[in-house]
């Protein structure tokens, strides 16, 4: 038996970094934004003895752990460790991870990968868990086992899937509110974002711990920043679900220029020239998604505009991606390994079926 699990990455349009401690436990925190066609798998293969094998693909590294050991957290594939203790598996497997987007990448990759180990050890442990369920696990798993600095967003995200806009009323107190937008608003929307990477990888961490060091000593603009933020989180969803497509890309512009005043990590020179030249082409707004330094840079652009704004940012160094709104959350699923023996792979066609004439 292979059992897998999959989560969809995630782009968030406004409300970023309300949704970390201890703003959110404080204020209350808002963050909008859908998942996306970009996913980190899991796929496990039981074994009949206390041997774990993990290989990670993207990363080409493979390590060894007993089912019987008691796991050290050294950075080497923690998140798989920390699941592994969670769901209290003591059976021996191998494990395989991928991820269709690099760490730093700004769409929420270690906490996507941490729900879809998750997915997989509970549908292979037969554990029932709803959505809130879950991602509250992955939650609890990655910032407070792990110790690893983000917010709320990343799990809830990537386990219910789509549009979402989602609340934080303080500490593990969190409301997922699902969008019903229309089908041609999405489709228009789609077709009037770009999605560029800009070649750099930020490190969150230092991004996160910074903007919640200005909060904490209460610095004036920081702090009157991050109440902008939120509060265009909550007009970015009116505007999404009425279809004012032009008003939800000027207001990722205000957003913008809000988050860039809670800390003076999330930009770079790079960033700032790829952003001005979309502007310049005719981008309404955008934003650098995840906490910032890095990643990858989402721009609206009306459809008339579109193809120029692609064409400065390349010019200027950026790698745009091909991309699409996925709706569903994380899954798991079971197949029989036998179906996926390739050592001996015997087709039989049948005589005459494929007998083609021009």
């Amino acid at each position: 038996m292979i059992i897998r699990g999959r989560a969809p990455l995630r782009v968030s349009f406004g409300g970023g970094g309300t949704d970390v401690e201890p703003y959110c436990v404080e204020h209350g925190g808002a963050i909008i934004g859908s998942t996306i066609n970009k996913y980190a798998y899991c796929s496990i293969l039981p074994k009949e003895n206390d041997q774990i094998t993990v290989h990670s693909l993207d990363f080409d590294m493979t390590v060894k752990y007993n089912a019987k050991e008691n796991y050290v957290y050294d950075g080497k594939l923690d998140l798989v460790k920390a699941a592994l203790n969670a769901l209290d598996i003591n059976q021996g497997c191998e494990v395989y991870l991928q991820c269709d987007a690099p760490p730093g990448s700004g769409l929420g990759t270690s906490s996507t990968v941490m729900v879809s180990l998750l997915m997989a050890m509970a549908k292979w442990k037969g554990v029932t868990m709803d959505a809130y369920e879950m991602a509250d696990l992955a939650y609890h798993v990655e910032r407070e086992v792990l110790g690893i600095s983000g917010g709320y967003q990343d799990q809830y995200a990537a386990t219910f899937g789509g549009f979402n806009f989602i609340e934080f009323h303080g500490k593990n107190d969190v409301v997922v509110n699902p969008l019903r937008i229309k089908k041609d608003i999405i489709h228009e929307l789609q077709y009037n974002l770009l999605l560029c990477y800009t070649g750099n990888i930020h490190v969150s961490a230092n991004i996160i711990s910074d903007q919640v060091n200005n909060y904490k000593k209460k610095e004036t603009d920081a702090v009157a920043a991050m109440t902008e933020v939120k509060a265009l989180a909550y007009a970015m969803k009116d505007e999404l679900l009425k279809g004012n497509l032009n008003s939800f890309g000027k207001l990722l512009d205000y957003g913008w220029n809000s988050k860039k005043r809670m800390s003076n990590k999330i930009t770079n020179p790079k960033i700032d020239e790829l952003y001005e030249e979309a502007v310049k082409a005719g981008a309404l707004g955008g934003k650098l998604l995840g906490a910032g330094g890095g990643g990858y840079l989402l721009m609206y652009c009306p459809y008339n505009v579109k193809h120029k704004v692609a064409e400065r940012m390349e010019k200027a160094g950026g790698q745009l991606a091909d991309w699409n709104f996925e709706l569903r959350g994380a899954q798991a699923w079971t197949m029989d390994s036998n179906r996926w023996d390739y050592q001996d792979i015997k087709v039989q066609i049948p005589e005459g079926r494929f007998d083609f004439k021009l």
